[in-house]
């Protein structure tokens, strides 16, 4: 390749000529100012005994101050970005150099040598000159950019919201040519905004003008960029936005912006989460990192939706490998192509496996050794279990003991297991099991070894076979989306969000607490359908309708994160609390527990497991459903279910399976 080809060599030659016409214009600013300086201070009328002593103090400042910037690394901006943080660091460069050549120069011609108030004009022209340079050279571009561009291509834009995140993005507008659109001006709910000029776009008003406004100025597009409103905020926002007819969109936080990611190129389509108006989390990135940095972590259920972000949050701090085990192949297959594309150098090990099996856990904890286990494999859909009561027993308690068994065999130093706000005063089989889980872990913890704790938290937003799916696909499908019940509240949170506050949670464990998690303020779901329609550019009850169809087997009006007699004590975050449940019991009654329980799901006995679950958790409700199976039990083997044939297909049916097999040729 030739060196006029070579991009590394083009970009270096570049690089090297923006810098030495800066140090040349910064010389030149140096030496203008000196000699300035000394000109006002004698009115234009320099005596000729002054003329040596001036040019050896342009000497002495040039190399003093260009020293200074070098060391304040001003000579690696880009003057097209020059902000006010460039305007303060100038300002202290051109002191440092005044003072430090003035000092040179005082000891060279002592105190009558040179007049006191050129070092004071030369001081405040260098900065002038200096500063006014680069601001000069980012107007220039700025203008030049914004007459290349016509408007007629260009979408004719509103920002709703003057604040940082605004006034970020207009920045954004100007200096990339790539972003189309023609910012008309701001509006802002806060009042005393009204009629204010932004970097030169007036503030027209509030957002309960926004539709008279878009069509008084012709507008195309609105980005919200109000990163700090509530959930209430946003719907007013979003409703305020569907009825100009315009298309809308959101700004990220500034604080919420991707790594090495320009901000105009983030922008996107609002989301339901940004209508529950949730705090942003904030994590101990050291403390997690000191945890998980080159130890072996092994995820349990790592195809799944919370599974797959913990493996996701987890490559982030820098583990030796991580191992992702499950029995589902194609979510496990995404998640290794996925983290290979985004964490190339993470090594990743998918293990396909059963919890269920001993056998795959030892083959598995063996080879890779880990010191950290995420147990987020379970059965999770309420209303499934209920039909399948026995296989949430063997899955959630018995896979959890058994993984926990193996974690003390080999040596594994924590146990992360995810568990639910369903386990509050369960009403569920799924409840039921997964709090039976919390109190197994609990119970091996006092044997010391293995640290355990419990991570407890509320609905995921987005996650597999969870309301927000299910609801978009009703919407797609033109409705209606179903409710279950008009007052039914739900917590959620974001898929990222739980996986970090587990991973936090883990730091800040030392064995055997169950964590809570905050989940806010809850949600009414029939509110949440609302939102995902409006989300849509429909309306609610008129372009989709809201059909209300009855609890669901084990499912109740409200969800709790700990119970009235359960005492929550604070932790080192903010968002995380632990609780001290009254109920406490050893490994010996676990192990009996257990047994009991192996020898009712052989019998299949929806009886004696509800007693048995109702001892183990005396706060748990079963639901009319399972009470009624359980009244009917019989402990002999079911009939196998048969299928009724209709008469007139009897006979063609039965010739059918009993005519001989065609030979083959």
């Amino acid at each position: 390749m030739s060196h006029r080809s070579d991009p590394t060599r083009l970009y270096s030659v570049k690089l090297i000529r923006h810098r030495l016409v800066a140090y040349l214009l910064d010389w030149a600013a140096f030496a203008f100012s000196g000699l300035l300086a000394f000109e006002l201070r004698f009115d234009g009328a320099l005596p000729a005994k002054y003329l040596h002593p001036m040019g050896v103090c342009l000497c002495i400042w040039i190399v003093a101050k260009s020293a200074a910037f070098i060391g304040g690394k001003l000579d690696r901006g880009n003057w097209r970005y020059t902000s006010t943080y460039d305007a303060v660091q100038i300002v202290l460069a051109n002191s440092a150099g005044s003072i430090l050549g003035g000092l040179v120069i005082f000891l060279l011609f002592g105190p009558r040598g040179i007049p006191r108030s050129v070092y004071a004009l030369d001081w405040m022209l260098s900065c002038l000159l200096t500063l006014g340079g680069r601001l000069l050279v980012r107007v220039l571009i700025t203008d030049h950019r914004l007459q290349r561009r016509t408007e007629g291509d260009q979408a004719r834009t509103l920002i709703y919201g003057a604040g940082s995140a605004g006034l970020a993005l207009l920045r954004e507008f100007r200096q990339n040519e790539a972003l189309r659109c023609n910012v008309v001006g701001f509006i802002d709910d806060d009042p005393s905004k009204r009629h204010l000029i932004l970097q030169g776009k007036p503030v027209f008003g509030t957002g309960e003008d926004l539709a008279a406004l878009a069509r008084k100025h012709a507008i195309k597009k609105v980005l919200i960029a109000v990163p700090s409103a509530t959930g209430q905020e946003m719907v007013k926002i979003l409703k305020s936005a569907l009825d100009t007819g315009v298309e809308f969109k959101m700004v990220p936080g500034l604080g919420n912006l991707l790594d090495g990611a320009e901000l105009g190129k983030q922008i996107r389509d609002v989301a339901v989460e940004d209508l529950l108006g949730r705090r942003p989390v904030h994590l101990d990135q050291d403390g997690i990192l000191e945890r998980i940095q080159g130890k072996v972590v092994m995820v349990t259920g790592a195809g799944g939706s919370i599974g797959s972000e913990i493996c996701r949050q987890i490559a982030r701090f820098d583990p030796v490998a991580l191992v992702g085990f499950d029995e589902a192949e194609s979510p496990l297959f995404q998640i290794d192509r996925e983290l290979q594309k985004t964490f190339p150098h993470l090594v990743f090990h998918p293990e396909i496996g059963n919890i269920l099996q001993p056998e795959t856990l030892r083959r598995v904890m063996h080879r890779y050794q880990p010191s950290i286990l995420y147990h987020a494999a379970a059965y999770k859909h309420v209303p499934m279990m209920e039909r399948h009561v026995f296989a949430a027993v063997e899955n959630n308690i018995f896979g959890t003991w058994r993984v926990a068994q193996a974690a003390i065999k080999h040596g594994v130093d924590d146990f992360v297991m995810i568990s639910t706000d369903k386990a509050v005063r369960p009403t569920s089989m799924m409840g039921a099991t997964k709090r039976a889980a919390e109190l197994v872990i609990r119970a091996l913890q006092k044997g010391g070894g293995t640290r355990f704790v419990a991570v407890r938290f509320g609905n995921v937003l987005g996650s597999n076979g969870s309301v927000v799916p299910i609801f978009k696909e009703q919407i797609a499908a033109g409705g209606p989306v179903t409710v279950t019940h008009p007052e039914m509240c739900r917590y959620f949170m974001t898929i990222p969000e739980a996986a970090q506050l587990v991973l936090q949670a883990f730091s800040i464990g030392k064995g055997g607490e169950v964590f809570v998690l905050d989940m806010g303020e809850p949600v009414k779901i029939v509110d949440l359908a609302r939102n995902l329609i409006l989300l849509s550019g429909l309306q609610p009850d008129r372009d989709i309708r809201i059909q209300f169809t009855g609890l669901r087997p084990g499912e109740k009006l409200f969800e709790e994160l700990n119970l009235q007699d359960e005492r929550l004590a604070a932790t080192s975050h903010a968002q995380i609390k632990t609780y001290i449940s009254p109920i406490d019991l050893d490994a010996k009654q676990i192990k009996r527990h257990l047994s009991e329980l192996e020898q009712i799901c052989d019998e299949q006995d929806i009886g004696r497991l509800l007693l048995l679950l109702k001892e183990l958790i005396p706060d748990y409700n079963p639901g009319s459903e399972l009470l009624r199976a359980a009244l009917s039990f019989e402990p002999s083997h079911p009939e196998p279910v048969r299928y009724k044939i209709p008469a007139g297909q009897a006979e063609s049916v039965l010739s059918a399976n009993l005519a001989p097999a065609p030979r083959a040729n």
